[in-house]
């Protein structure tokens, strides 16, 4: 580890040399490499976090870059996944970082196994399902995680420590109704809110990494930083009969609240995930798919193009369905082109 590197950092009090220490031996896993994710990886890369697991099902659209601060054109133009684009930036900018890039859907089949050895858990997710699985499994194995998020102006910080604070679930006890609560893609976002919120939880992390619990602030926080609106809610003690922490009902966590079909909010697309595990080999795929519409492909992905709808298809043989909101439809297309 180099010291000078890290000297600002090091004479903060906050920090000093024995949290720089620290942060050297740690392992943050990010979900999601959205606006979010993608601050939170950069901040805590260039803060010395030793070990970054970055997860993220999507790749890099033109319209990310408004907000996205890793990515650039030319990620855009290279097709590449989110997680590989932002593993290739942290390679440029702290090469002593170790990063384990995982282009992978986060869901109920994975989501332990990808945060168990975390120290740290930071939400850059972009929809209430996944937040409630990552609440399950955090609770379940005991690992601290921080919840944000942010639409428009407006985004909301809570860290969680299973047993020590609420969890989501005590705060927020139904996953809100599809088509309810705005998106980036229906009320739009602007980036001073997502450094806003990602500063906090970073912080946070910092916080708990460095094994200064008391310094957490314990509370909900929300924010619009275009009414200069701040409110602060402080947080009590586990709900006695949540659901998640206090009966220990782990529901998000089995097949059954699991999906793996799902409409994503605002893009007139559906993700549709294979039952059983496989590796693609795009090479034949592509030969396959050329007599059918347009197809191109790279080690990351591959892109085809028919019937007016454009299909995304990952090496696990995870597919995105674009032009179409319907999981029926996307299951026919899935199956017609890729298979079973």
């Amino acid at each position: 580890m180099s010291l000078e590197r890290y000297s600002r950092q090091i004479l903060y009090s906050g920090i000093g040399q024995a949290g720089q220490s620290r942060l050297a031996q740690s392992r943050a896993v990010i979900i999601g490499c959205g606006a979010l994710g993608a601050m939170q990886a950069e901040m805590l890369a260039r803060a010395g976090v030793k070990r970054l697991r970055i997860v993220d099902r999507d790749f890099i659209e033109e319209s990310n870059l408004q907000r996205q601060i890793m990515f650039e054109e030319r990620d855009v133009a290279d097709r590449l996944p989110k997680a590989i684009a932002a593993q290739n930036r942290i390679a440029r900018i702290n090469s002593d970082v170790d990063v384990d890039a995982r282009v992978v859907d986060v869901n109920y089949t994975n989501v332990e196994e990808l945060i168990h050895d975390a120290d740290v858990v930071l939400d850059g997710t972009d929809n209430f399902e996944t937040r409630y699985l990552l609440n399950d499994a955090a609770v379940k194995l005991g690992k601290n995680w921080i919840y944000g998020a942010a639409v428009g102006s407006y985004g909301v910080q809570m860290t969680i420590r299973p047993t020590q604070t609420p969890c989501l679930r005590c705060v927020f006890p139904e996953v809100p109704a599809p088509g309810t609560s705005p998106t980036c893609d229906t009320a739009g976002v602007i980036l001073p809110i997502i450094a806003t919120i990602v500063s906090y939880q970073v912080t946070e992390a910092l916080k708990l990494l460095t094994g200064q619990f008391d310094k957490l602030h314990g509370k909900l926080l929300q924010f619009d930083v275009w009414e200069h609106r701040i409110t602060q809610i402080k947080l009590g003690q586990p709900e006695h009969d949540c659901p998640t922490c206090a009966r220990r009902n782990f529901e998000f966590l089995t097949a059954h609240a699991g999906q793996l079909v799902l409409s994503l909010c605002g893009r007139n697309a559906v993700q549709i995930c294979p039952a059983t595990k496989t590796i693609l080999d795009f090479k034949p795929l592509a030969a396959r798919l050329s007599n059918s519409g347009e197809v191109s492909y790279n080690r990351y992905l591959l892109k085809f193009a028919a019937d007016g709808y454009e299909m995304t298809i990952f090496p696990d043989a995870r597919g995105i369905i674009k032009g179409t909101d319907d999981l029926a439809v996307a299951r026919s297309l899935y199956a017609k082109y890729i298979g079973a």
